[in-house]
């Protein structure tokens, strides 16, 4: 069997294959709600055959979002705006769904990518205030956010709570912690934008203080076995910054709190970042925090990784147990089928689709049960 096409657990919720389409934002949401968008591209993204889905960064509360255009649950609202998008997807996909729960702190108020990206200046007419870690913003030229009092910390890790919450409600089978690209959690992680001198500054072990009460309050309102998993930047890729040091102190004490998963990727907290982009660069990095947990919690490694033979050779080397395909997947939504007939694999589709298989790879496609039983 192709390493890539067995199955994984993480946590309690089984996966087919190694297979993961992690969060990528689709800046298509109505103040939080999501739309037709959503529905169309997750339905499209929930044919491919992937093991897991997780749903875009979802802000926790409103001046968390990237964007004004992101998606949002910390309203009912909001919640009951994503009910029908997984409505769809289940009656015609066994795909598991998970969404990954964020706040952008010193990032939000920011335009689409499309529109140019970056801090929009403080009178726009969408600005909204910022928070972080410290008064201390990415670019000096952004608008300076405000230092999190201890109120506004609690507020936050509420906010967490509250969204975990309806997530789970939703139907939701596993969340991603998003502490990772230069975000809240992030900036409070990293030394280079933690410039405080309080419970959640200064140590290591105060930095990670926000991410690890944040998951066990988010495990205190949920079921005892549910998956939450954890997003990472395992280094800023600056000298004195966040590194796989660091990051190897918060994966144990992470998989100490029965972390479902780690999603390893990287960067994106300081403009002096120098980053060695090319195929897998951020292998590496997966590779040596899951040598470090030594089986404690599953790895997800991604980062360039667009070819079958490439994901199959980071598994058969050990170097990660999921394999997140991210841009890859967006430019050609059936990847997975692809890496199926190069593997010698069998893929499991709706069955409308049957009538696509290849003539040179019979067998490879055959029709998941839950449609067989829907119709």
């Amino acid at each position: 069997m192709s390493t890539l096409f067995s199955p994984v657990h993480l946590g309690r919720l089984a996966l087919s294959n190694r297979i993961v389409i992690p969060p990528m934002c689709m800046y298509s949401a109505q103040d939080g709600c999501a739309t037709s968008w959503h529905t169309m591209h997750y339905g499209n993204l929930a044919q491919s055959g992937a093991g897991l889905l997780i749903f875009e960064a979802t802000a926790v509360e409103a001046r968390g979002r990237i964007s004004a255009y992101d998606l949002g649950l910390w309203s009912d609202a909001q919640a009951q705006a994503l009910q029908p998008v997984l409505a769809h997807i289940r009656q015609y996909s066994p795909m598991p769904l998970g969404i990954q729960l964020a706040h952008a702190g010193r990032k939000a108020s920011s335009l689409r990518p499309w529109e140019g990206g970056g801090a929009m200046a403080a009178n726009h007419s969408q600005a909204w205030s910022t928070i972080s870690a410290s008064a201390q913003g990415y670019l000096p030229t952004d608008p300076t956010p405000h230092s999190a009092t201890l109120q506004d910390i609690a507020e936050i890790r509420q906010a967490f709570v509250d969204a975990a919450v309806r997530a789970h409600q939703l139907g939701f089978d596993a969340i991603e912690l998003h502490a990772a690209h230069g975000y809240l959690l992030h900036q409070f992680l990293s030394p280079l934008s933690n410039l405080r001198s309080d419970a959640y500054g200064g140590s290591l072990e105060n930095r990670m203080r926000l991410t690890l009460e944040v998951l066990d309050a988010m495990r205190a309102a949920l079921p005892a076995d549910f998956p939450i998993g954890v997003r990472i930047s395992a280094t800023d890729w600056v000298e004195g910054g966040w590194d796989v040091e660091q990051s190897t102190v918060l994966a144990h004490a992470l998989a100490a709190r029965a972390c479902a998963f780690l999603h390893v990727s990287s960067a994106a907290l300081h403009p002096a970042q120098q980053i060695p982009v090319g195929p897998g660069y951020q292998v590496p990095l997966a590779a040596a925090l899951r040598k470090a947990l030594n089986g404690s919690m599953p790895v997800i490694a991604v980062g360039l990784i667009t070819e079958p033979q490439q994901a199959q050779a980071i598994l058969d080397a050990e170097q990660a147990d999921a394999i997140g395909v991210a841009r890859a997947m967006l430019y050609n939504p059936r990847w997975p089928w692809e890496a199926a007939r190069q593997l010698g694999a069998s893929m499991q589709i709706a069955p409308q689709y049957l009538r696509c298989e290849p003539h040179s790879a019979k067998g490879l496609l055959q029709a998941h049960t839950l449609t067989s039983q829907s119709y």
